[in-house]
């Protein structure tokens, strides 16, 4: 009998929280203070106090998300938890969203990114070939291995972090600190808890990414152990970063001045370094968004690969073979080549917009998991479970219907018809479900025949 190539467990914590880090922090944290200034009228205060509300909410998530992730330490992340919790049919819906919508859309936004800040060394007019471009080489480092994969991750996260404690280093030592910071809340006229809802749902955008370690758990030494310390670990370090740096802009500009900036972090750079410092910050973008590029990649493929494992996914055989590097090549280029094709568009907001509606309706799901999931199974022994339950879980399923009902209702019409776009393309799968078990019954009764 044919052995199964099975996926090496050859990543540890140091990988795992990278991945947390380097998906999270992309492009979010160098454009979306513009749009935040913009929706208080150009006020700090309500905007800071978000960064900190979300920031906390997210950490609610990611605790709650530990637990059932530790329970079921399997490549896949998500689609493994839905799947045991909610069945097959739940869980096919999971990673076939994230396999042709999610991932994908979020690869090929940060690959636009990327290739727009590109653009101010080359010029315009290269935007989707050179996002294509930087999608196509990260298809193949990852396809010489999950060491590799990995070790990039870990390369480019520090890096990306570097341009960032420049700025809140030199923010603080030259700015002129006489900006204000925490007032006033908001602007005259508008609706405190209006805004805040816009607020939320632009930090919480900025924090798309940190499941992602859950989807390689298959592939770390000890998950147990590394896991919930990844995720946690790493959104704590991510609030961190996203309060301080966004101190640090205020700091050397006003909040009003910001508002009509589309890269906030250059026109610090530019005023603390002048030109060479626009163009360094520049550089630390491309640098960001491409290892959050590449984290996607790693960790979106492993969707891909293990419903194809299952059986469970159009050309299932294709796709579960593992390379002699051992990893899912050809789930890569599913994952990648699809982001190509998005990345044609050009449009990294409304890329973005869909992939993280799509996410967060099954975010919501995997919250919920968790606490059918202790009544489901009481008898397993829980070596991390979520503090302060269910208080924390429920901050996480309030938090995830509240994304859901803003993007359908609240946000405008394009946002509407993406979000309804999204779920479209997520119910499709529902007819590819029964093709593929259909297929597979077929295959089963023909050696009977």
């Amino acid at each position: 009998m044919e052995q199964k190539q099975k996926l090496k467990k050859n990543l540890g914590m140091s990988t795992a929280m990278a991945t947390v880090v380097g998906c999270v922090i992309g492009s979010g944290v160098f454009f979306k203070p513009q749009a935040m200034f913009t929706a208080t009228g150009g006020a700090p205060g309500l905007a800071m106090v978000a960064w900190l509300i979300t920031g906390v909410v997210c950490i609610c998530a990611a605790m709650t998300f530990a637990e059932i992730a530790i329970l079921i330490p399997k490549t896949g992340g998500m689609v493994a938890y839905l799947e045991e919790v909610f069945g097959k049919k739940v869980g096919f819906l999971g990673g076939w969203m994230q396999s042709v919508l999610f991932y994908p859309a979020m690869i090929s936004a940060l690959a636009v990114a990327c290739a727009q800040q590109a653009a101010l060394f080359i010029g315009e007019g290269y935007t989707v070939p050179l996002a294509i471009l930087a999608i196509i080489l990260i298809i193949i480092l990852n396809s010489l291995g999950s060491a590799v994969g990995g070790g990039v991750q870990i390369i480019f996260t520090i890096c990306k972090l570097i341009p960032l404690f420049l700025l809140m280093i030199f923010g603080f030592v030259n700015g002129s600190g006489q900006n204000p910071i925490f007032t006033p809340m908001v602007a005259d006229g508008l609706s405190p808890a209006v805004v805040l809802g816009q607020l939320m749902v632009a930090v919480l955008f900025a924090f798309e990414g940190w499941t992602n370690v859950g989807a390689i758990a298959g592939e770390m030494k000890n998950p147990g152990r590394d896991l919930p310390i990844a995720i946690v670990g790493g959104v704590s370090i991510i609030m961190a970063v996203y309060f301080v740096v966004n101190l640090a802009y205020l700091w050397v500009l006003p909040a009003d001045q910001l508002k009509d900036m589309a890269a906030p972090a250059s026109a610090v750079a530019l005023a603390l370094f002048g030109d060479f410092g626009g163009r360094l910050v520049s550089v630390g973008i491309m640098v960001s968004a491409f290892g959050a590029c590449n984290g996607f990649v790693l960790s979106g493929s492993r969707v891909a690969y293990i419903l194809a494992e299952e059986g469970n996914f159009p050309a299932s055989k294709k796709l579960a073979k593992l390379n002699r590097a051992q990893v899912p090549v050809n789930s890569i280029i599913l994952v990648g080549g699809i982001g190509c094709l998005f990345a044609i568009s050009g449009q990294f907001n409304r890329l973005t917009d869909l992939a993280v509606f799509s996410c967060w309706t099954f975010y919501t799901l995997t919250f919920i998991a968790v606490m059918r999931y202790r009544k489901m199974r009481p008898d397993l022994n829980r070596t991390y479970k979520v503090p302060l339950y269910p208080v924390v879980p429920v901050i996480a399923i309030v938090s995830g219907v509240y994304v859901i009902i803003n993007q359908l209702f609240l946000a405008g019409s394009t946002s509407s018809l993406l979000s309804l776009g999204s779920i479209v393309v997520t119910l499709v799968g529902l007819p590819v479900y029964y093709a593929v078990q259909k297929s597979k019954g077929r295959q089963a009764q023909a050696p009977q025949d």
